[in-house]
């Protein structure tokens, strides 16, 4: 392993330690109470003593956080690949989907909990409406920029619209797909948390509206830091299968798994 890549390797860690490292030692010298900013120390303390009570709540924002952003990912490479393919069902549907990704998906949690109820499928719902537009717009852009030159030669050799779209759009695609699911699986955390403090009695957006209610400040920044944690394992399950299926693409780049990388 030549130096550059260890560096590549640890420069993350590192810089994690040291963010938690300036984080203590700024709270010990300003000597802020754990109300106002808890130490990092102060955090472990309190993940470590009520794990018991974390880890179901943890479960189940993952679990739901999962359902959405799987259903985000089929319905947003489908409606992907066909808004892609067509540039009249392009011009169609534009307007109604800018203007449906502008709408504060927050807005949405009432309305979700009136049609199904406060629990579950409500955070569902959030977590897939969050991370669809940023999938389904990179698919189609993946497919729509398909060179016209290599379109015109695949016609030419007698292929058709499909037969376009399945050979050349859809693996040209690939690498705008790998890029969005690193951005759509944050936003897919963020929209069950949302649903979960406003309308459901589980899950860690519940935990930590809980412990803010009853001012367990520690509680609530250990619950953010169960989510970031989580949130880093699922970014970098996409990095990995993004360097797998599209290696070609980042060739040489050495900064597949980082964030903006694709």
């Amino acid at each position: 392993m030549t130096r550059r890549k260890l560096l590549l390797k640890v420069t993350p860690l590192l810089s994690v330690i040291l963010f938690f490292l300036l984080w203590e030692v700024i709270c010990r010298l300003l000597a802020l109470p754990p109300f106002v900013l808890p130490r990092p120390t102060e955090i472990l303390q309190v993940l470590i003593k009520m794990w018991s009570g974390i880890w179901p709540n943890a479960l189940h924002t993952l679990v739901t956080t999962l359902l959405g952003f799987g259903l985000a990912v089929v319905f947003g490479v489908v409606l992907g690949v066909a808004v892609g393919s067509s540039i009249f069902l392009y011009t169609a549907a534009n307007p109604l989907l800018i203007g449906f990704n502008a709408i504060p998906k927050v807005a949405l949690v009432p309305v979700l909990v009136l049609w199904f109820g406060i629990g579950t499928i409500p955070a569902v719902l959030t977590a897939f409406l969050t991370a669809f537009f940023p999938i389904m717009v990179n698919v189609a852009t993946g497919i729509a920029t398909v060179e016209p030159e290599m379109r015109d030669v695949l016609r030419s050799l007698g292929a058709s619209r499909i037969d376009i779209v399945r050979k050349i759009g859809i693996p040209r695609s690939l690498p705008y797909f790998f890029a969005s699911l690193k951005v759509a699986i944050a936003l897919a955390f963020v929209g069950a948390v949302i649903s979960e403090t406003i309308a459901s009695n589980v899950g860690i957006g519940y935990l930590m509206m809980s412990a803010s209610a009853s001012f367990q400040v520690p509680l609530v920044f250990a619950g953010l830091l169960v989510i970031a944690a989580m949130g880093i394992v699922m970014y970098m399950s996409a990095a990995v299968l993004e360097r797998r299926w599209t290696g070609w693409a980042t060739r040489g780049s050495g900064t597949e798994t980082y964030v903006g990388g694709g």
